[in-house]
């Protein structure tokens, strides 16, 4: 008998660790989340979460 898998929960990548709560309206996850767009296209707040990132680890 086959177990009854759940789907994988999307993590945010502004939020490492957390999974993504959908706090942006309309979004259906990281791939479409207007808040993961702009972080990701700006230089600037690009490399400040990279610094986050491995400042964490």
């Amino acid at each position: 008998m086959a177990e009854a898998r759940t789907p994988p929960e999307p993590r945010c990548p502004i939020r490492p660790g957390d999974p993504c709560s959908l706090c942006v309206p309309g979004a259906s996850g990281p791939q479409d989340c207007g808040l993961v767009s702009l972080v990701m296209s700006d230089p600037d707040l690009r490399e400040r979460l990279h610094d986050l990132r491995t400042a964490a680890v």
